[in-house]
């Protein structure tokens, strides 16, 4: 029989010592390219870094803010989910005054829960609903106050989970020049709250219809959809959240299960819709490989 060279044997794969043979595409998994300016992923099991791409570069972060929104509130002592918060004009009229903002068309005078609130942040990413949220936990006197408040705490959660390169000036990502993370931090800030059940549950529905107490006491109905693009179109997708703007471009952090393992990660400043979920599969698909 003619002998294999050693070079023939490495081109064809790798063998262990104990002499099992591992092909050697398994063993060195090409890593993608992808047109975000920055991404991470990591298994969320372990916190092992998976890829890693201006992993700690600052960055817009677009509506991918609403993930802390969502993680101040449900961290409160003694929450509630079912208290309800009276919707304001001034949260309709954020939405007019401001072009980007995304709405959950919550409608003056109704009566909404806590919970609700949730959904309409992070389906829709109605920053009608992050207001309402900031201004039912913040504290102070004013609304303005309040919302400061709320702000401040969403800065003081990030220090406390170790997020050096993280600041938000803004409760939904509508942000004033100091609002940014990096993929690391928002890739942590995910996993953290992802231990929230309730945020669980929100961010991996496609779609939901809530009903609402109105200003005269009847009922509405308000259906949400996610806008999350994996949902239903990546095996084992489970959340998280989009983001865009004009200096955040295309965000999305994202979140998937598969044989008990679940990979985690974020892309920030994509293209485009379109190249911003390509990112993302590419970046899960090579996640579940490792």
């Amino acid at each position: 029989m003619r002998r294999l060279s050693a070079l023939s044997v490495l081109a064809a794969g790798s063998v262990l010592a104990s002499g099992a043979f591992v092909p050697a595409q398994a063993a060195t998994a090409a890593a993608p390219t992808i047109t975000a300016k920055g991404g991470y992923v990591m298994n969320n099991g372990t916190g092992k870094d998976l890829y890693k791409k201006a992993a700690d570069t600052r960055l817009s972060t677009g509506s991918t803010t609403k993930i802390m929104t969502a993680r101040v509130v449900l961290a409160q002592p003694g929450l509630n989910l079912d208290s309800k918060v009276t919707v304001q004009k001034a949260y309709s009229d954020y939405i007019v005054d401001n072009n980007w903002a995304s709405s959950a068309r919550l409608i003056v005078g109704d009566k909404v829960t806590v919970r609700q609130l949730l959904y309409g942040l992070m389906l829709p990413s109605g920053c009608d609903a992050a207001y309402a949220l900031a201004d039912k936990f913040g504290t102070g006197s004013t609304r303005a106050a309040r919302v400061k408040s709320f702000i401040g705490k969403m800065n003081s959660t990030a220090k406390s989970l170790g997020l050096k390169n993280t600041h938000f000036d803004s409760f939904d990502g509508i942000g004033h020049g100091q609002n940014y993370s990096t993929p690391r931090d928002l890739t942590k800030l995910a996993s953290n709250t992802m231990k929230y059940s309730t945020f669980r549950s929100v961010v991996k529905t496609k779609k939901t219809t809530q009903k609402t107490v109105t200003k005269s006491g009847g009922y509405r109905n308000m259906t949400w959809e996610n806008t999350n693009p994996l949902l239903g179109t990546y095996s084992g997708a489970i959340g998280v959240k989009t983001g865009s703007g004009p200096e955040a471009k295309y965000c999305l952090v994202f979140a998937a299960t598969r044989s008990n393992k679940t990979v985690i990660g974020t892309v920030l400043a994509s293209s485009a819709v379109g190249t911003r979920t390509t990112d993302a599969k590419k970046l899960l698909d090579y996640g579940f490989k490792r």
